[in-house]
This record gives C-alpha cells, structure tokens and sequence, in this order.
C-alpha cells in the first residue's frame, strides 16, 4: 500500500502558509513563497517514498487552531505532533530549537554550545536552515551572535515580525 503525506493551504497574517501531515504529525509548515519548498517537497516524498496530495488531516485541526491562537499572541507553546525528516543530527539540532523559550532569542554558538559541539556553528546553522517546520520549530528565534537578524528561508521581514509578535527583545 502507497503511502499518502496529506497537504493543505493555510492563511496567516504573514501570507500562505502550506502544511504537510502524516499519522504521526506534522512534517512541514513553510510559506508558500518560500525558494526551497519544492525540494523540501520532494525531499519528504522520497523520505518516505509517498505521494503528498491535497486532503485533510486531523492534525491539520490542532495546526489551525494552534497557529490562530499563536498569532492572536495567545499560544506560546505548541502541542500539536511532529513528524520531522531529516537526519539524526538535524533532529537533535531541532529538538533544541524547541527548547528556546517564547520571546527569547539565542545564537548559532550558544546552539552549538548547548549541542555540546561548540565548533559544530556552521553545521548548526546549517540544520536550521533546512527545518522544514517553520514557527513551531522555531528558527526564528535564532540569530547571529552580533545580534543581526541573519538568514530565514521565510524573509528576514517574517523573522522579524514573528519576533516582534513574541516580543522578543533583540540585543
């Protein structure tokens, strides 16, 4: 049997988002206009040898409602589950982008300290730049050590208002 990734559009304040979703969770949220959503796409098709096609899924509900509410400024967690893909240190990488609180931000280096690699910077920034779940993994939050608001796939524009709606006070 075919394995199916369901697909759907979502509208924010910030422009279109698309999600992905498999039974287990969510495994891409990007804006539509983004440059690498088409080799995101195939890379989480080939990942899981299946067919992303339009359709509903009961994750896409909690994705919604979750996403509403964090742009009305009345979620700063999210519960909905995840299905990332990628390898097991962008995974680990990920994981501890979700650890940085809402309305923080941290640099590449202080990632990299906390992987407990601190050489480990550019690979770091690496593995954040190829999260393909934006906002709930969020990458946002991370920025260069100079304090500037350096690269995210989704326009330094949406870093900055993702940032501005956390609050997050930027050094």
């Amino acid at each position: 049997m075919e394995k199916i990734i369901d697909l759907k559009r979502i509208e924010t304040i910030l422009g279109t988002m698309i999600a992905c979703a498999d039974e287990n969770g969510i495994c891409l949220l990007e804006f539509s206009d983004r440059k690498a959503l088409p080799t995101e796409l195939k890379s989480i098709s080939r990942y899981y040898n299946a067919n992303i096609i339009q359709g509903e899924n009961p994750h896409f509900t909690t994705l919604e409602k979750e996403l509403t509410e964090y742009f009305e400024g009345k979620r700063s967690i999210f519960t909905v589950p995840l299905s990332p893909v990628g390898t097991a240190f962008q995974k680990k990488v990920w994981e501890i982008l979700q650890g940085i609180p809402y309305g923080s931000t941290r640099s590449y280096q202080e990632q990299a300290d906390i992987l407990g690699n601190p050489k480990s910077v550019r690979a770091v920034a690496n593995a954040n730049g190829l999260n393909k779940i934006s906002i709930i993994i969020p990458c946002h939050r991370v920025i260069g050590s100079n304090g500037q608001l350096t690269g995210y796939g989704g326009g330094i524009w949406r870093k900055q208002k993702l940032l501005e709606l956390e609050k997050a006070i930027l050094f």
